[in-house]
């Protein structure tokens, strides 16, 4: 279970002697180190390892690491701001016991995601997980509800990179094809294994539409556990997969034509075990508060695709006509609008409604997407804002004159379109708090600056393997 309670010096009560114990029972097990993980601004998981032996001091006094790493780029530079980005200072990286994984991936090792605090002791304003564990309290204390949540996702399997990093898929097979499941049957056999064996409900893995491509999708859980599971997914498909010779690509685009990597995110709200979305005399089933939630979330989706699609290379991906969702519209099970309101099957909705966000992929630091978008709903829930008219079909085929009368936009077009509007939302700025928004935009800007005058084929390369 996940621990909502910040970390402290010394330890949250009963960590060090819970950690003592598990360092045990890990020993036992052949675990001989523990990784301590998180991501960083640009959406890449970054690390520390400690031997199994000094969990309980790392339960006790955390791990140090530098702040500098907020402000890191894809490609390892460091850009700053005002108070990130110098050599100066350090960090406490402190594991939630309540998520400590043995992974079967990778033998001898377990995986635990960190919270971050200051040498002082105080919550570190960049850590990403801390800001989604405030949004989540905040929303219970304030407005009595909480959230479900899931993460999709998607890759592609290749041969190992060629010598200058080019692309082979690690199958040929049609898009959705059973031929695809056959050639690569073993390795997601082993796959679907490991993700039992680490406690992961897997809903289903399938072979997707472009080359070489999978998805898998796992059950909802509150949104911290989801955001670490999907990095632990991450983690044990990229390990399950070099063990069989392949290699793993999370990056938007691993090619700059066709259709890329998503990382949809499922969303649902819920008051006292009642779930928003269904049983209510809106539209399909929403209650009033579920269709001002769904309203926040769109009226801010220009500013949030700086989170949600924040790659210079995420751009190759939301072209209209692919199911990117790259239009301010929303329509039920509707593949092609930014939101799709998903009631589930007759006599399984009260568990099943919920909320999808397409204009994600997985260069996006799934704990600021999961707590900018539920802060983006919120503030729609608090101004009871109205959801306007669905759309159905695919967007694309508007007219300007009646996308415009209907509120439909194209979302952002480059990563710099949707920095500028990132700039003028201040609520979304504020949740943020001043930290964070300020590392989200020199870190854009420092990725726009490490691909200028890059053609698009150029551009998928340079993120191929980074992700």
């Amino acid at each position: 279970m996940t621990t909502l309670a910040d970390p402290v010096p010394g330890g949250r009560p009963g960590d060090v002697e819970r950690a003592a114990a598990l360092a045990g029972e890990l020993t036992g097990r052949g675990v001989h180190g523990v990784v301590l993980a998180y991501v960083d601004t640009a959406g890449i998981g970054r690390v520390k390892t400690i031997p199994t032996a000094r969990l309980a001091s790392a339960a006790a006094w955390g791990v140090g690491m530098s702040p500098v790493f907020d402000t890191f780029l894809a490609n390892d530079a460091i850009v700053t701001t005002d108070v990130l980005g110098s050599p100066d200072g350090d960090l406490r990286l402190y594991p939630d016991l309540g998520q400590l994984v043995v992974l079967s991936g990778q033998p001898g090792w377990a995986w635990a995601p960190v919270d971050r605090i200051t040498q002082e002791g105080e919550p570190h304003p960049g850590c990403a997980r801390t800001f989604l564990r405030r949004i989540v309290t905040d929303a219970a204390g304030h407005h009595g509800i909480t959230f479900k949540a899931a993460v999709e996702v998607e890759w592609t399997f290749a041969q190992a990179p060629t010598a200058d990093g080019g692309f082979v898929p690690a199958t040929t097979g049609p898009a959705y094809g059973a031929t695809r499941q056959v050639e690569l049957g073993d390795c997601t056999a082993d796959l679907l294994a490991a993700l039992a064996e680490q406690g992961i409900d897997v809903e289903q893995l399938h072979p997707e539409y472009a080359a070489g491509q999978f998805e898998v999708s796992v059950g909802a859980l509150d949104p911290v556990t989801a955001a670490d599971r999907s990095v632990l997914v991450r983690q044990t498909i990229r390990a399950v997969a070099r063990r069989h010779g392949f290699a793993v690509s999370f990056a938007p685009a691993v090619v700059a034509q066709g259709v890329g990597n998503g990382g949809h995110i499922h969303l649902s709200a819920w008051r006292d075990g009642v779930n928003l979305h269904s049983g209510g005399e809106r539209r399909y089933g929403m209650t009033a508060e579920a269709e001002s939630f769904t309203a926040g979330v769109l009226a801010r989706l220009p500013a949030l695709t700086a989170v949600t699609a924040p790659s210079p290379v995420s751009y190759l991906r939301l072209k209209p006509s692919q199911w990117a969702g790259v239009f301010t519209a929303w329509g039920r099970e509707t593949r092609e609008t930014a939101l799709r309101v998903i009631t589930g099957t007759a006599g399984h909705r009260e568990q099943a409604a919920n909320l999808e966000v397409k204009p994600v992929d997985l260069a996006a630091n799934p704990y600021l997407t999961l707590g900018c978008l539920i802060a983006a709903g919120l503030d729609g829930l608090t101004s009871h804002a109205a959801l306007p008219g669905e759309i159905t079909g695919d967007p694309a085929r508007l007219g300007a004159e009646e996308a415009a009368a209907r509120g439909v936009r194209r979302l952002p077009v480059s990563l710099d379109e949707a920095v500028a509007a990132f700039r003028e939302d201040a609520p979304l700025r504020a949740a943020l708090g001043p930290v964070l928004a300020d590392a989200v935009i020199a870190v854009r800007q420092g990725e726009l600056a490490a691909v200028q005058g890059l053609d698009d084929e150029q551009l998928a390369a340079a993120y191929r393997w980074t992700y």
